[in-house]
């Protein structure tokens, strides 16, 4: 799956401590190693981003390691199976 990382979203935040514990909460699991396809370094964040070549313009969070979070704008390639956890807070964790 495609998605772009999206700039400027660091000022968002959310009631779970970090997007990275967002996503736990709400992905049905525990970030291991960044979802970028290839990558073996650690997750480290929760990052914002927006699926490639698509309509759904909703923002959504994926555990990354801080290199691939680095890459804003550019599309990158995920994990098929990665769960996309919403970045509204009102359909998670503002309930």
């Amino acid at each position: 799956m495609k998605v772009k990382n999206i700039n400027g979203t660091s000022d968002n935040t959310c009631k779970c401590e970090s997007w990275l514990k967002h996503w736990e909460n709400y992905g049905g699991g525990k970030a291991g190693l960044c979802v970028v396809t290839s990558c073996v370094k650690k997750a480290e964040v929760g990052a914002h981003v927006q699926k490639a070549n698509s309509t759904d313009n909703r923002w959504y969070i994926v555990p990354f390691c801080k290199d691939h979070n680095a890459l804003t704008g550019k599309e990158i390639d995920i994990s098929d199976s990665t769960k996309l956890v919403s970045a509204n807070t009102k359909e998670t964790c503002a309930k």
